[in-house]
């Protein structure tokens, strides 16, 4: 049976509350138990009258206290019925009354009911929640049931709530498809946000998304009102307590190009500003000039009743305003802290604000209004105004504008989705940027822009370069394009965990790395499609992937190899030039591993940008090989006597070096050339360590000739011939054509070549 008793309101659901609030689960015990109470995690608060008690406490688990943050979060909008504590059960199969299920959060008020699960996790992870989603689909109609039962009249949501959970599409499209709200951690912050701005009008922006559209029951909506037209739009002006306007008001701007509950702009409204307004109107104050706002009234227009008495030549009208009897139906173009302002104040009843209506403007004209009021107010940001793109031109007329709202979008989707590998990494609007969240909206639109994804115009709109995965409008090509890059995202993430959760401190979810992988994926994509390999715009997505993998694999092996130096390397250069080194270094780590794939420009750009220190490094390393022999070779010569060549080297590093010396003399005396090699010329530099490491010449002989003066700290001889090794690497890697020395590595040749050379 539904155990409606633990249902409250009134003194018993402020009781509640104050629980809730607590982060601490409180009890009162014997106080010789109190050790062992410790050692499980209590703690002692304060001896009780009677000595044998003591009152402990610890904090909630995790899951509890998420909880706890959603069930205040309604408290504070205002719904007058929650459940009082986790022991909550309602039946869902009227059969069997005993079938019951336990409830998280359970909230209503006067119009509405909100059954909430909650699931959450320690830190971040990957969720899976088929099962539960399922039976959650499963109880829905018997649980709204004995909701309505008990609570008549009222309408029921269904809310799955999650902390740290990033989740799976398949999920979300379950949730839609079912009507089961999603609330993420981000909607629960805008939300937590919002009611510390609004107080209980927040509530009403809540029940405007979650009921869009729906009767607001027992609605005044007859309004006086003069109706004009401006910009060739009729308007209707009027005065309405801010009360009523709340209730059809939104500032949550839903579109098929932005299906996220929280729309970036919402941002602008700023706490500081609306406890400003908040004072200034308690104190008496008022505002003249008036708030506009676009009524939807999804086609059917408005119905105005014209006053019968009429003006002589006057193009303005009197009559009675017919406004929607619906949540959400009247987006909040300018004055939302005016508006919100008189939340929570004694003028919100008793008040009228004077209002400019247009009707059913469309999107982009409610935005270009929008921007024209807030720009010339100094009150849109640089980095908000990119995210705004998004909605402003998503329908405009130059096509390239549409890209760029595209663009803008798909940056956007990446730091907000819940399905998105770099969800909360991504800087959007007015967020703070911090050590694990530095990576901009404008770079990732930047890296798109310089991609091959989306088609480019000319003049009139003409297509200049198509695009390997436009279908030639902005929603089509966002719903093809969206899940592949988010699959090819995951999959880095998947395979280099370490450097994706570093943040500021590695070389991937930074602005340049990310801009790096997501130009390298359209890399990868252009040279598939060059290959006949993949058609985007046909083939289904796990094709395409099973293609990109095989290009992305030395890529993933790299970073999870690079070592400090590399990193530090890559991370010097500063400046414009240091997006394309990022991005030029990780398309060479893929040329090097994948004989065919030579992007466009790679090698220029390696033989013109990337090798300024190598011809000076070659010189630097082909004397220090021979002053390297030279010193050897004169030490043996002192030790040894005349047969040092073979008492003062390894057996088989003799044998190697006499063996390449007879070949090479056996070609030239077969070309009728004198024969002039000898053993000792074949010795290389990474022969040079194994002889100095030989038997007894380390303590005998090279300790003091070969250790170079930063190294004589270090313990064997290991260590301190590894310089002679690194030597003989960068002899082998200069070689190659595409190898460019690292600046740090040039430093590193240039100091042995200073102490072997100049200094000795």
């Amino acid at each position: 049976m539904t155990n409606w008793e633990n249902v409250v309101s009134g003194r018993d659901l402020v009781s509640a509350k104050n629980k809730r609030k607590n982060i601490y689960i409180e009890d009162k015990q014997r106080k010789v138990a109190l050790q062992e109470l410790e050692e499980e995690g209590w703690e002692y608060v304060k001896d009780y009258a009677d000595p044998k008690f003591v009152k402990v406490r610890k904090e909630k688990p995790y899951d509890e206290q998420f909880e706890d943050k959603v069930w205040l979060l309604f408290f504070q909008m205002g719904f007058t019925f929650l459940n009082k504590d986790r022991s909550f059960k309602m039946t869902y199969d009227f059969q069997n009354p005993n079938f019951t299920q336990q409830i998280d959060v359970f909230a209503a008020d006067e119009e509405t009911i909100l059954i909430v699960e909650c699931k959450s996790a320690e830190s971040m992870k990957d969720g899976v929640f088929k099962k539960d989603i399922e039976a959650l689909h499963g109880q829905m109609d018997g649980l709204r049931k004995t909701a309505l039962k008990q609570f008549p009249g009222r309408k029921v949501k269904f809310i799955w709530a999650t902390h740290n959970y990033i989740m799976s599409p398949k999920d979300i499209q379950r949730m839609q498809e079912w009507d089961i709200i999603f609330f993420s951690d981000s909607i629960i912050q805008y939300y937590s946000e919002l009611v510390r701005h609004l107080g209980t009008c927040a509530r009403y922006q809540l029940l405007g998304n979650l009921l869009a559209n729906t009767e607001i029951k027992n609605m005044q909506n007859k309004i006086p009102a003069i109706k004009g037209k401006m910009g060739g739009y009729d308007y209707y002006e009027f005065s309405i307590e801010p009360e009523k306007l709340l209730k059809i008001g939104y500032v949550l701007h839903r579109s098929e190009a932005n299906k996220n509950m929280m729309s970036t702009y919402q941002r602008i409204i700023k706490k500081k500003r609306l406890k400003e307004v908040q004072s200034f109107i308690n104190e008496g104050g008022y505002f003249p000039n008036s708030l506009i706002i676009s009524i939807d009234t999804k086609g059917k227009g408005v119905r105005f009743d014209q006053s019968s008495t009429k003006v002589e030549g006057s193009l303005s009208k009197i009559g009675v305003l017919h406004l929607p009897k619906r949540y959400h139906s009247a987006y909040i173009i300018d004055g939302q802290h005016r508006l919100y302002g008189y939340s929570d104040t004694n003028y919100a009843r008793t008040n009228t604000v004077p209002v400019v209506a247009f009707i059913d403007l469309d999107r982009s004209e409610q935005l270009k209004l929008f921007m024209d009021i807030n720009e010339n107010q100094k009150a849109v940001s640089k980095t908000l105004r990119v995210t705004l793109n998004s909605d402003m031109l998503w329908d405009a007329p130059n096509y390239n504008d549409k890209r760029e709202a595209l663009r803008s979008k798909i940056a956007q989707m990446c730091g907000e989705e819940q399905t998105s590998p770099l969800l909360g990494r991504v800087v959007i609007g007015e967020d703070e940027k911090n050590p694990t969240k530095c990576i901009t909206i404008e770079a990732i639109q930047q890296a798109l822009k310089r991609s091959h994804f989306f088609t480019t115009y000319g003049k009139n709109n003409v297509i200049v370069s198509d695009g390997s995965f436009d279908l030639g409008d902005n929603q089509s090509t966002l719903n093809l394009f969206y899940p592949f890059l988010e699959r090819c995202l995951k999959y880095v993430k998947t395979n280099c965990e370490n450097e994706w959760v570093a943040g500021e401190r590695g070389i991937l979810t930074i602005n340049r790395g990310i801009q790096g992988v997501i130009r390298v994926i359209d890399d990868i994509v252009v040279h598939l499609l060059d290959q006949n390999k993949i058609d985007p715009k046909k083939q289904d997505l796990e094709i395409i992937i099973d293609e990109w993998e095989y290009y992305i694999e030395p890529l993933i092996n790299y970073i999870n190899t690079v070592d400090d130096t590399e990193r530090k390397e890559l991370k010097g250069f500063l400046g414009g030039g240091a997006d394309n080194k990022f991005w030029r270094s990780f398309q060479k780590v893929i040329s090097e591993a994948r004989d065919d794939f030579n992007p466009e420009g790679l090698n220029e750009y390696i033989e013109n940008e990337t090798k300024q220190y190598n011809t000076e490094s070659r010189e630097y390393l082909t004397i220090i090989e021979e002053r390297v022999k030279d010193i050897i070779a004169n030490a043996l010569e002192s030790y040894y006597g005349d047969n040092w060549i073979i008492k003062g080297l390894p057996k088989n590093t003799y044998k190697t070096a006499k063996k390449m010396a007879d070949d090479k003399n056996y070609e030239l005396l077969s070309n009728d050339e004198d024969a002039e090699i000898d053993t000792w010329d074949c010795i290389t530099l990474a022969d040079c360590r194994e002889i100095v490491r030989y038997s007894h010449n380390w303590s005998e002989i090279f300790e003091g000739l070969i250790t170079r003066p930063e190294d004589v700290g270090l313990s064997n001889k290991e260590q301190k011939t590894e310089w002679m090794y690194t030597m003989s690497k960068e002899i082998n890697k200069i070689s190659k054509t595409t190898y460019s020395v690292p600046k740090t590595t040039f430093e590193l040749i240039s100091s042995i070549y200073n102490w072997l050379v100049v200094e000795k």
